[in-house]
């Protein structure tokens, strides 16, 4: 039998861990489920709410399939178990890449992982308590009289899911452009020379991901705008920092080599 190498070793170690990591992680987001799963269908009609406050008085939401009704519902259930759990998934993440790291870049995991955690579930509830309740509101009111607006609990569910990754990875970019300055990639002055790029991509991402309609097109694209702003300040108040503090310290002597004499 041939022996295994070095490297054969350290990658296989790599995925041992990386599986004992997922495996963490999937049982956060199944032990949340289980507890939240008795109370599904309260938490589908909560998710329902800003639709079900734009539609017609008297208007229900409708299920076209015959097991829908009962995995919809499940479907919700797992969505807000794997928000609940989030911070210990990335936080698994984190722990994965961190023997990779340099000491002052491991110190950087956790205040990121609470960053990105944070920022994910504002961008969630931006969606859900302003976006949502603006977009359906305009979708009611612009539906021709004739049409009675009746939407499908499956479709709603596709269309939420889509919007609230959408919100939350949007609201990521100051994580993203503090990750990219520290990496060496970018600096302050590139990142405002990159502003009407930025701008430019923020409204053909938006006009992809969201509705047709100019509300939710400026809902996600100024966010997205002024959180990239927002990277830039904190990219540049860590810049003048670094620069006193060279500034603050001696000038190393010019060391002068002894003149010999002549005999």
């Amino acid at each position: 039998m041939s022996e295994s190498t070095p490297t054969e070793d350290s990658f296989l170690s790599h995925l041992i861990e990386l599986r004992s990591r997922l495996i963490r992680a999937a049982l956060a987001v199944l032990l949340v489920f289980l507890c939240l799963v008795p109370w599904a269908s309260f938490w589908y009609d909560l998710l329902a709410q800003p639709m079900l406050d734009a539609l017609p008085a008297g208007s229900t939401m409708i299920a076209t399939g015959v097991v829908t009704p009962f995995f919809v519902p499940i479907k919700v259930t797992i969505l807000l178990a794997f928000f609940v759990a989030l911070p210990y998934v990335l936080y698994q993440a984190w722990a994965f890449v961190a023997p990779g790291l340099y000491a002052h870049e491991k110190r950087l995991i956790a205040p990121l992982v609470i960053a990105s955690t944070v920022l994910f579930l504002l961008g969630v509830a931006f969606c859900y308590f302003f976006v949502f309740r603006g977009v359906f509101r305009f979708i009611a009111e612009f539906a021709p009289a004739s049409v009675q607006v009746a939407p499908d609990i499956e479709q709603y569910l596709g269309f939420v899911m889509t919007m609230f990754v959408a919100f939350g990875v949007t609201f990521e970019v100051p994580v993203a452009v503090i990750l990219l300055a520290k990496a060496g990639v970018v600096d302050a002055t590139k990142l405002r020379e990159a502003r009407p790029y930025v701008i430019v991509g923020a409204f053909v991402i938006a006009a992809i991901v969201t509705p047709p309609d100019v509300i939710s097109q400026f809902m996600l694209a100024v966010p997205m705008i002024l959180l990239y702003e927002l990277g830039i300040l904190f990219v540049r108040w860590g810049k003048p920092r670094k620069r006193a503090t060279e500034e603050s310290l001696p000038l190393p002597r010019e060391e002068t080599s002894p003149q010999r004499t002549q005999d």
